[in-house]
């Protein structure tokens, strides 16, 4: 009668254990975008060289999961909705790749890569806030430096975006991100281009 109970329990075990597999919701995957428009695939070689880096985000949303505002002082965690790359890399590559549009130079490298070593231009980016709202808005507050090595200067911005979101998913969120982020690297390119025109 033992061994029969025993057996029992086991089964019940074993079915509640595969049901909750078989059940389990899969992760979704989500990433930044580049906003500008696709660039030819020959660019032209501008007469200096741009090292974005690093980057750094706060350690509230420095996870795998998209972190969510619900309200003044909470947030939700999306277990099953996450970033499909180490969000303050996905932030530095979509930079790189709207500075690279924006300046029509294809001299625009992530630090700390080899070819970064020597560039005319260093921008580091310091996220202060990076909050998703879901079917609201995105919201950047950014500190930003870029540093000529021609002449030694640099200039210190800090920027603050609310894009809102076009939809009420956490694809729309990532969308609404990735626009602010155009707009961050729109400020950053003029601050870069206004260095050039200061040149002999």
């Amino acid at each position: 009668m033992m061994k029969r109970l025993a057996h029992l329990i086991i089964c019940c075990v074993i079915a509640v254990v595969v049901s909750g597999c078989a059940s389990s919701t899969p992760s979704r995957f989500y990433t930044l975008n580049s906003t500008t428009v696709s660039v030819p695939a020959v660019m032209p070689q501008a007469g200096y060289s741009v090292s974005v880096g690093p980057v750094s985000v706060p350690d509230a949303v420095d996870r795998p999961q998209i972190v969510v505002r619900t309200g003044p002082n909470q947030v939700s965690v999306g277990e099953f909705d996450r970033w499909a790359s180490p969000l303050k890399n996905s932030i530095g590559h979509v930079v790189v790749e709207n500075l690279v549009s924006m300046l029509e130079s294809a001299q625009v490298t992530l630090f700390p890569r080899s070819t970064a070593a020597g560039a005319s231009y260093r921008v580091v980016i310091d996220i202060l806030r990076f909050e998703s709202e879901l079917g609201k808005a995105a919201t950047l507050d950014v500190l930003w430096t870029v540093s000529s090595s021609k002449n030694g200067q640099s200039r210190r911005g800090h920027t603050t975006l609310v894009e809102p979101a076009q939809g009420a998913g956490y694809a729309d969120l990532a969308a609404a991100h990735s626009r602010a982020l155009g707009q961050l690297s729109f400020e950053i390119a003029g601050t870069i281009r206004g260095f050039e025109a200061l040149q002999p």
